[in-house]
């Protein structure tokens, strides 16, 4: 045997020692041996690798220190997205949930695995032939940051999967977080050093893994635990998501020691009564205990929502509360105008959090706890993400304190235009509109944001400084803007300034969906906005469209089913009023349940006499049942009004039209340009109407959401998850998981070509 074998298997050995011991202390939280030999072992293997680096492997424990550091993060797109979870609050909801899973699988009982939900950083972490090539933070859930080098520095990661039967490509879904007593030695070392604290474990957590500097990463406590899969490609078919987790542990990453299986939503809110009761011995934060259908079927079956997936729900944890008090109320003027009262509060922590403005949303909830300036308030972190103030102590009042509650002002705090507030609206909006200072920033800073027109580098102070110089106007001006006037805004240098005018032109290609979300019509949040841009394929018919187009009233307002049930079994039967008596007193004396002073009127209106009320129902006898009928999913009245008062203000279309001319452009549906809001009638004989499809991997031609568009306009639908009900699959490039998947159910594939084949087919 040479030398060098000697060696190779001297570093073999003790490499695989210190990775047992990892894997004990991290994965099975049983420690094997004291720290000082685990110390020892690796000063060996470091002296090793240091006389012989030529031997050293990416993979080896020493390994796990910081590399250079970073200009900025890579952004990484993620094949299968990072969804987020529903939330529940109580335990009515989480029964609610139950119930649907049930009612849709057909079951008298559901199989759960219960978790805690870790108060941390969503990764995820890809691994090639068992070795980990990558690691991303969770980002929007399409797309997030490259961090592998700071996640190779957290030990409890193995950088090489154990075992030898893992697939070859499998992408890991867990939680980065910082345990308490690790918490607080980083304080202690800050403050220690002079620098600045953290204010919980979960930021410390965040800026720990997002430092550009991996060696401060390798130096912060950080740990890792999984909570499920991403892509994996391979012959791997677990059945159930607590298998999927016991897999990965034996494969070397950690999963909660809390993990376990229950029946039924009973046994669900016992074990989280369990976790609450626990919840201050704990090592880590949690905010929540989370619920997830066990059968990987049943999962598929249950589908996802539009951000989160219907098979798993997180119950959160009852929030904290404090005692705060109210010295100032600040007004703030949104994008629409609405002006929002916000207490300013002597800082206050709340959930490890510090708190010093607390929204209070409008005058009705103002008067409704009478608060006023000067007030003690309880304080409460609303599933411990949003402050709200639950009460207010009025024996705590000073002497002097104001005798009534507080009133927003009668006129708007910027720009001094009357304040207004709408019949039925509880808000209180500045009717100064774009002469308005506040909205016009609020609206540029909501269409350059990432989820509308995504111009990067265009933040809150820059857009203020654009207004304030200005040099933007209206949203259009946006686009008109050159370099000279850039530069001499405060702390521009060229370089940035042309940065941002590069991100505006790379803007100017979008989608229709996102374009409407961009424009800020009051109501219209991004799914709605994407609803609207399928409905109606273009902007051109989107304009054109008028109230019956989004909803359509049938029947007589007030009559219900049985009413009007009711009404044609009486005069199916043809009775008639006494001659000259008048129609709508006689309807009266019938005394038909339902029809009354209220119904009556709208009834003879539309039907002038017996004769022809009784046609009518003759030929349709439930023609008189009131009911609305949504035209564009989600859209109703409310929304479809403020749709209709937008594109009826000649400002809002005389933005548009600049908008268009300076080269912002969207791909539109062919079938639906020239349509109004009605579904073109050729879609309901298209190959693809009524079928339902799955998108996965990139496309060249189109995005995915642009193809979910055109799908949907000719009568598909486009679903997240593959289960034996899907039609068809469409794969693009890096197929992943779904397409084996997809082989494994007999799911008919769809290359990129043959979708565009079916689009073009009238």
């Amino acid at each position: 045997m040479t030398k060098n074998t000697t060696i190779k298997q001297q570093l073999k050995t003790l490499r695989e020692q210190l990775e047992a011991w990892s894997r004990a202390y991290y994965v099975y939280d049983d420690p094997q041996v004291p720290d000082i030999e685990y110390d020892q072992y690796m000063r060996q293997l470091e002296a090793l690798e240091a006389a012989y680096p030529e031997l050293i492997s990416a993979d080896s424990p020493t390994q796990r220190v910081g590399a250079p550091p970073l200009a900025q993060f890579e952004s990484v797109q993620h094949i299968m997205p990072m969804l987020s979870l529903s939330n529940a609050f109580d335990e009515a909801e989480v029964s609610a949930f139950d119930r649907r899973i049930r009612e849709k699988l057909k079951l008298d009982t559901v199989e759960y695995v219960i978790e805690p939900k870790l108060d941390g950083l969503a990764i995820s972490l890809r691994y090639e032939q068992g070795q980990l090539v990558q690691a991303a933070t969770r980002g929007d859930g399409q797309s997030g940051e490259n961090v592998t080098q700071n996640i190779r520095t957290i030990a409890a990661i193995p950088l090489r999967l154990q075992g030898e039967d893992y697939p070859p490509v499998l992408e890991v879904r867990g939680e980065v977080f910082m345990p308490h007593a690790g918490f607080a030695k980083l304080n202690e070392a800050q403050r220690q050093k002079g620098e600045k604290t953290f204010a919980n474990p979960r930021n410390a957590a965040a800026g720990s893994l997002r430092q550009l500097d991996s060696n401060i990463t390798a130096q912060r406590p950080l740990l890792f635990t999984s909570y499920g899969i991403g892509v994996v490609e391979g012959d791997w078919s677990p059945a159930t998501y607590e298998q999927t987790l016991l897999q990965l542990q034996v494969w070397g990453l950690p999963i909660s020691r809390y993990l376990h299986r229950v029946q039924g939503v009973d046994a669900c809110l016992q074990a989280y009564q369990n976790l609450l009761q626990q919840r201050e011995q704990l090592a880590f934060d949690i905010d929540g205990v989370v619920y997830k259908v066990n059968a990987l079927q049943q999962q598929a079956d249950m589908g996802f929502i539009a951000r989160a997936p219907r098979w798993a729900i997180a119950h959160k944890l009852p929030a904290e509360e404090v005692l705060g008090r109210i010295h100032g109320i600040e007004v703030q003027v949104g994008r629409t105008g609405a002006l929002t009262p916000v207490a300013k509060l002597d800082p206050v922590q709340v959930g490890g959090v510090t708190v010093s403005n607390v929204t209070l949303h409008n005058q009705d909830e103002i008067n409704r706890k009478d608060i006023r300036l000067g007030d003690t308030v309880i304080v409460r972190r609303a599933g411990d993400v949003i402050p709200e103030i639950v009460r207010v102590l009025p024996q705590r009042r000073e002497a002097d304190a104001p005798a009534t509650s507080w009133q927003l002002p009668t006129s708007c705090p910027v720009c001094g235009s009357a304040s207004v507030r709408a019949a039925g609206e509880v808000v209180t909006r500045c009717g100064g509109g774009l002469f308005c200072s506040a909205q016009r920033k609020q609206g540029i800073i909501h269409f350059v944001s990432r989820r509308a027109m995504d111009v990067d580098g265009l933040g809150d102070k820059l857009v203020s400084q654009l207004v304030d110089a200005g040099l933007v106007e209206d949203l259009a001006d946006l686009y008109a803007l050159e370099l000279e006037p850039l530069i001499a805004l405060e702390r521009m240098a060229e370089k940035s300034a042309q940065n941002l005018l590069d991100a505006l032109e790379v803007s100017k290609q979008t989608t229709l969906g996102r374009f409407l979300y961009a424009l800020g019509i009051p109501e219209i949040g991004e799914v709605n906005a994407t609803a609207l841009a399928a409905h109606f394929g273009s902007l051109a018919a989107l304009q054109q469209a008028s109230s019956t187009d989004f909803i359509e009233v049938q029947g007589i307002k007030g009559i219900g089913e049985k009413t009007a049930a009711n009404i044609s079994q009486y005069f199916l039967a043809h009775p008639q009023p006494e001659a000259g008596q008048d129609w709508a007193d006689w309807l009266l004396t019938l005394k038909i349940r339902g029809l009354n002073q209220r119904t009556i009127p709208a009834l003879a209106q539309r039907y002038p006499d017996a004769p022809c009320l009784q046609q009518a129902l003759q030929e349709n006898p439930g023609i008189l049942h009131s009911r609305t009928l949504i035209k564009v999913p989600g859209i109703g009245e409310v929304m479809a009004a403020h749709i209709l008062a937008f594109f009826q203000e000649a400002h809002n279309l005389a933005v548009i039209e600049k908008l268009q001319k300076a080269g912002v452009i969207w791909p539109e549906t062919s079938a639906q340009t020239s349509q109004t809001a009605s579904i073109s009638p050729s879609k309901s004989n298209h190959p693809l109407a009524g079928k339902t499809l799955v998108l996965t991997g990139s496309l060249s031609t189109m995005s995915r959401d642009q193809a979910k568009a055109q799908l949907t306009a000719l009568g598909a639908k486009v679903s997240s998850s593959l289960s034996k009900k899907t039609d068809y699959l469409i794969a693009g490039e890096k197929a992943g998981s779904k397409l084996a998947k997809a082989q494994a159910l007999d799911v008919t594939v769809l290359s990129e070509a043959d979708l565009m084949i079916l689009l073009n087919t009238a």
